[in-house]
């Protein structure tokens, strides 16, 4: 009965955790850009008191006695699809069709890759981030730019006060990795390389591999709010159920303590 204890328990931890992840993702369910994750579970370590196979008599048993010890979480992973678009008509803000992020640098020196594209400007013109971090490749917008148009290859283009005709200014980059999952999430949207995401590939928007760019559009969330609240309720019934299991296995120590009396 010990074992069972202490099986049960593991499964409630497991799903505790699941429940953490679901939380997470239902309270960033109106955040731009913000990818969901999903916990991976596996079961744990076996005790075996017979192996497959074995026997006497010139007889082998077909199957062997094994006894599981529960569960554990094995990976809370980054689910990279695309979120809904929700259109602003803010011309600094870009959402991105397809794969790739936009890279910034933080106050440090590092990088950081992100899929938000609300970008705003600092008091020098820069392209920066809600937070203030510069995009890379650095873009200023001129001083007295009356319109700024931002094409799906992610060429700028700005209009001066008193022209009759655009001049480029820049154009935006995007990177893409072999596995995106492997991103760390830095919190802010942002996210940070990884041993395990291969080397980044910066490039233009629209080449091979690389999404465009949509003027006007942010990418919303990619929590499916209905699909979360079915998992947090098979969460929650896993939970109750391990929670019975506990109840049940010391009921039963109960009976066997009560033997001796």
């Amino acid at each position: 009965m010990i074992r069972a204890l202490w099986t049960a328990a593991s499964g409630m931890q497991s799903q505790q955790v699941n429940m953490d992840v679901i939380a997470n993702n239902l309270a960033n369910v109106n955040s731009s850009g913000f990818k969901k994750s999903r916990a991976d579970f596996q079961d744990i370590l076996y005790q075996t008191s017979r192996a497959a196979g074995t026997g006497g008599d010139g007889a082998e048993v077909p199957t062997g006695v094994q006894v599981g010890l529960g569960s554990r979480v094995a990976a809370v992973q980054k689910v990279f699809t695309t979120g809904d678009f929700q259109q602003t008509e803010n011309e600094l803000d870009l959402a991105i069709e397809g794969p790739g992020f936009f890279q910034v640098t933080l106050p440090d020196g590092t990088d950081a890759y992100t899929r938000s594209g609300a970008l705003k400007k600092d008091s020098t013109g820069r392209l920066v981030t809600s937070d203030g971090f510069p995009v890379v490749p650095e873009i200023v917008i001129p001083e007295g730019s009356t319109s700024i148009t931002i094409g799906s290859s992610g060429t700028i283009d700005v209009l001066m006060d008193g022209e009759s005709t655009s001049t480029q200014v820049g154009n935006i980059e995007l990177v893409r990795f072999s596995n995106p999952a492997g991103l760390s999430s830095l919190g802010r949207n942002l996210y940070a390389e990884t041993p395990t995401t291969g080397t980044p590939s910066a490039g233009t928007p629209g080449e091979e591999g690389f999404g465009t760019l949509s003027q006007g559009f942010l990418e919303g969330s990619n929590v499916n709010i209905m699909e979360e609240m079915v998992n947090m309720i098979a969460g929650q019934r896993a939970y109750e159920v391990n929670s019975k299991a506990i109840k049940t296995a010391d009921e039963m120590l109960q009976m066997t303590s009560g033997l001796v009396r």
